[in-house]
């Protein structure tokens, strides 16, 4: 008599470890080169206090930082500061996105390991190097971003400090600091994050939606931001467009039709 033959029963798979986050890349080593990417267009009038600036407060990091200046056509000398001030200067097509995008190719191209965005009316605050230095030493922040604390050189002015705990709030609560705030991160993160898109308008805030608010640190540093536009348009009428312009970008405008109502 013969007895029928059973098939295999599969073996139970054991249950996968939850996946871990990818290692930092060799290049997001804490002592690695820090590129700061500047966006300029007709800037002369500020990048000299912008770059004078961040390398008085450079501290820990000024033996391995260097600035990229990513032009956009400006006719006001700006390239030809910036190169006499030490920056390596780009050409780009205007647009902000665009420049922000060429210069980081071009900082990551000459070795940086982390990167910082700055707007050539900003001027970071004594102590900034300290605080970015600690954010870089932590090996976790290889895949986070820090950004700084909205501050406007208009001292007089309640509604600058109204305006400052807005955005305060804004960052507490909805997780989008802007660009005017820098934005320090890893080359690698930067690099798997997609980089910034070439749009004409709000590519602060598509990069820092793909961060995601989990991945953002508030540094203990102050990024200071010229007042001379909100004080030519009025605060009232500059911070509505603002939020006008954010509202639009959540509703799915597309950025181009943004940049109009923006002017």
């Amino acid at each position: 008599m013969t007895l029928p033959q059973t098939q295999p029963q599969p073996r139970p798979q054991a249950a996968r470890p939850p996946a871990r986050p990818p290692a930092p890349a060799p290049d997001a080593l804490p002592d690695a080169p820090l590129g700061v990417v500047v966006p300029t267009l007709e800037a002369a009038a500020a990048l000299g206090e912008t770059l004078a600036a961040l390398r008085a407060g450079a501290g820990p990091l000024a033996a391995r930082l260097f600035v990229v200046v990513a032009d956009g056509g400006s006719t006001d000398g700006t390239p030809g500061l910036a190169g006499r001030l030490g920056a390596r200067v780009i050409a780009a097509p205007r647009g902000r996105g665009v420049q922000l995008g060429a210069g980081a190719e071009a900082a990551i191209a000459d070795g940086a390991g982390w990167l910082l965005f700055l707007h050539a009316d900003t001027r970071l605050a004594p102590g900034w190097g300290a605080a970015a230095a600690a954010f870089i030493a932590e090996p976790a922040n290889a895949l986070r971003a820090g950004y700084c604390r909205f501050r406007l050189d208009d001292a007089a002015a309640p509604a600058a400090r109204r305006l400052e705990r807005a955005v305060a709030w804004r960052c507490r609560r909805l997780a989008l600091p802007y660009g005017d705030q820098v934005l320090l991160l890893s080359a690698a993160f930067y690099r798997a994050l997609g980089g910034f898109r070439p749009i004409p308008i709000m590519e602060d805030v598509d990069l820092i939606r793909r961060i995601g608010r989990h991945r953002l640190v508030a540094l203990p540093a102050d990024a200071i931001t010229s007042a001379a536009k909100w004080r030519r348009q009025g605060y009232l009428r500059r911070s509505a467009r603002n939020l006008a312009c954010l509202s639009l970008w959540f509703a799915g405008l597309p950025p181009r039709a943004i940049a109009r109502l923006y002017g």
